[in-house]
């Protein structure tokens, strides 16, 4: 009670739950701990928290009190808001501010809700809230180059710092556990999680790149993080790379690809690999017309060697920097599959590591351009990792 006491005769203390992503269990962590400080006689109250139909969560709500939200509307949809004129007039000694990483509607009190936590601060009230390591602010752009999103709402580095920061720590397969349970997202999109941003290889480097960033010792993490993969030089722009085959399908891809890179603020680039013998090359008028397209798309073509179309393709990717490598697969029965061998797509699957893989349906290889934006969309060719 007296450190509460004390608190509140000055700057409120900042208690930030990082986490390497949704699911781990932040705003439990959160609730839990909030609940013990009650318990020990701090004025506690839940001044805001995010609603993600997970019971789990909701139970840890228990006997605290719950300030009502404000209710903002905006473009016809009303939105709850964290209502900072009714915490700062109940004035507890400790709020819970459940997604530090918000961006207020326009008219708000403050820009974001980061702010809306300074302004508690400021007043003398402890602050316990919830983070994911991708929006923090210096480590935004390397974060979507491993998971292949355009960056996360950010916050700045030294506002979280000044605080405590507790990382609640979760193995990668334990929350893809957690997600194929369906304890995370709903269900229908758990195969798209799996196969997108939880996929094992995007959490291992999350969960380095948070404790990197938690560690004194290292003055930049970004840095260090790269190094260790044999990447120098800053983080540049993010860039979505396509694999063309010099087929007719590929109109479609790289119109897809292009929708891809326009959503994530990414540069377009499409690669195809020709064979060292050189004999494999396709029809010059099909290459010019991959070119012209991509050029209309804002994109760029590039040609390179190798012994086969996978390798060609992950190093081509990997040498762009590549946030996202796409390609084209056809739907195959499994008793193709078994006379056949595998497809490219299946052996870039295999070989891909921490490259982020999105591989496609292309259907049919008469679709029109103008089928583009109707994908047969196959989630489960997708890397699974």
């Amino acid at each position: 009670m007296q450190d509460a006491m004390e608190s509140q005769a000055g700057r409120g203390k900042l208690s930030t739950y990082l986490g390497i992503a949704p699911g781990v269990g932040k705003t439990y962590a959160m609730l839990r701990d909030g609940r013990a400080r009650r318990r020990s006689g701090v004025d506690t109250v839940i001044a805001h928290w995010e609603r993600h139909g997970r019971p789990g969560t909701a139970a840890q709500l228990d006997d605290l009190e719950v300030l009502p939200a404000c209710t903002v509307t905006y473009r016809g949809a009303s939105f709850a808001e964290l209502d900072v004129a009714a915490v700062l007039d109940r004035r507890p000694q400790l709020a819970l501010v459940d997604e530090l990483a918000h961006a207020n509607l326009p008219g708000e009190r403050h820009a974001k809700r980061w702010q809306d936590v300074g302004e508690l601060l400021a007043d003398g009230i402890d602050v316990y809230t919830t983070l994911n390591v991708a929006n923090i602010e210096s480590l935004g752009p390397v974060v979507s180059r491993i998971t292949g999103v355009r960056p996360a709402e950010p916050v700045p580095d030294e506002f979280v710092r000044a605080g405590e920061i507790t990382l609640v720590d979760l193995a990668p397969s334990a929350l893809r556990r957690r997600l194929a349970q369906g304890l995370v997202v709903p269900a229908e999109r758990v195969d798209a999680g799996l196969s997108s941003y939880f996929r094992f290889a995007n959490l291992a480097a999350l969960r380095e790149l948070a404790q990197l960033w938690l560690d004194d010792c290292v003055p930049d993490p970004v840095t260090a993080f790269l190094a260790a993969r044999g990447i120098s030089g800053p983080v540049t722009a993010s860039v979505i790379v396509v694999g063309l085959q010099g087929s007719p399908a590929d109109e479609w891809l790289m119109r897809y690809a292009a929708h891809l890179a326009e959503l994530s603020d990414a540069r377009l680039q499409g690669v195809h690999v020709r064979a060292i013998d050189n004999l494999d090359r396709p029809p010059k008028a099909r290459m010019d017309r991959d070119r012209r397209l991509l050029g209309e798309l804002g994109g760029t073509l590039r040609e390179v060697r190798a012994s086969d179309p996978a390798s060609g393709l992950i190093r081509a990717a990997r040498q762009s920097g590549a946030c996202q490598l796409v390609i084209g697969s056809r739907r195959r029965s499994r008793w193709s599959r078994l006379l056949n061998g595998s497809t490219v797509a299946d052996q870039v699957l295999r070989a891909a590591g921490d490259l982020p893989v999105q591989v496609v349906n292309v259907g049919r290889p008469h679709k029109t351009s103008d089928e583009w934006h109707r994908p047969r969309h196959d989630a489960s060719q997708h890397r699974t990792a």
